[in-house]
């Protein structure tokens, strides 16, 4: 069974979960009124989108990593005070069985050799935590690239390692790892999963500009019995190939459907085009027309 996903913006809504608030403006007079009410706000939209997500069959979808603007540089209640829109949200997800997970941004760098980053990227991934487990989300996801490749891929691969053991252990149970477009291909992130059991998420996308040979089955073999997760992306054209298009193209997202078809196993696609759950829609309807796989409902398929 395949669940299609997208990221963050419902496009037929006019709502955003992130509205920002920089550091510099914040600074001039500390209105935290003014934080308050846009925390509210992202709160309210995720509710909206999630409510869309329902009513639209859509079983996966990633937070975006802005919903509450400076967690992790102002000091601020960002949990308890909003208990009542956390619950309210987590009930609407647990109840619908919608998978979540979330991806922070560049700065959050694992493998970083400055210490300041570093410092700032375990309070990235806390932060991420920390607001999946006020949803009550019970199977969390962070998905993280290896990062940095400062003294060369070896020394790099052995910092994140270093560095991923540093976690609470809370975090590491928490973190999947992500082949990139352009230094730590997906046999160097199978090899960090065998040392320390990371869940390997396959970006497809990013494999094809930065390719290596490796088995499917290791990345299944990743996840032990949990359902799988990968990434889908088309890119936007043959000059610009390692950026996101629009839309899928749904003739190669049939053939990597079909070269996962024979390991029979459950899997979460989540799909990383700038048309969001227009993109998704998009691509099924292609689906529909092409194939004769099974449409469970709107966004679920069997093969």
């Amino acid at each position: 069974m395949i669940n299609l996903g997208y990221v963050s913006i419902a496009t037929c809504l006019d709502v955003t979960t992130s509205t920002t608030l920089t550091y510099t403006e914040f600074c001039k007079n500390k209105d935290y009124n003014k934080l308050d009410s846009i925390i509210k706000s992202n709160l309210e939209a995720l509710s909206n989108i999630i409510d869309y997500n329902i009513k639209n069959n859509i079983h996966f979808y990633r937070l975006t990593s802005k919903l509450i603007p400076l967690a992790t540089k102002v000091k601020v209640d960002y949990i308890k005070k909003y208990k009542k829109y956390y619950d309210e949200i987590g009930k609407k997800i647990e109840k619908n069985n919608i998978r979540i997970d979330v991806h922070p941004d560049q700065f959050c760098v694992l493998n970083s050799t400055k210490k300041e980053v570093l410092d700032n990227s375990f309070e990235i991934l806390k932060y991420h935590y920390n607001i999946l487990e006020a949803l009550h989300i019970k199977n969390k996801i962070i998905v993280l690239h290896v990062g940095s490749s400062v003294f060369g891929k070896t020394n790099s691969i052995k910092r994140f390692i270093n560095n991923f053991n540093k976690l609470p252990i809370y975090l590491r149970k928490c973190i999947a790892i992500e082949n990139d477009d352009k230094v730590f291909n997906v046999n160097d992130v199978l090899k960090i999963s065998k040392v320390t059991s990371i869940p390997v998420v396959l970006d497809y996308h990013h494999h094809l500009c930065n390719k290596s040979d490796f088995s499917f089955a290791d990345i299944f073999n990743s996840w032990g019995n949990r359902r799988v997760k990968m990434h889908f992306s088309s890119p936007k054209n043959k000059r610009d190939y390692r950026s996101h298009n629009e839309y899928i193209n749904g003739d190669d997202f049939i053939n990597f459907i079909e070269i996962l078809k024979k390991y029979d196993r459950d899997i979460d696609i989540m799909l990383e085009a700038k048309g969001k759950d227009d993109s998704l829609f998009r691509l099924v309807r292609y689906i529909k027309y092409k194939t004769d796989y099974e449409f469970i409902d709107d966004t679920t398929f069997l093969v």
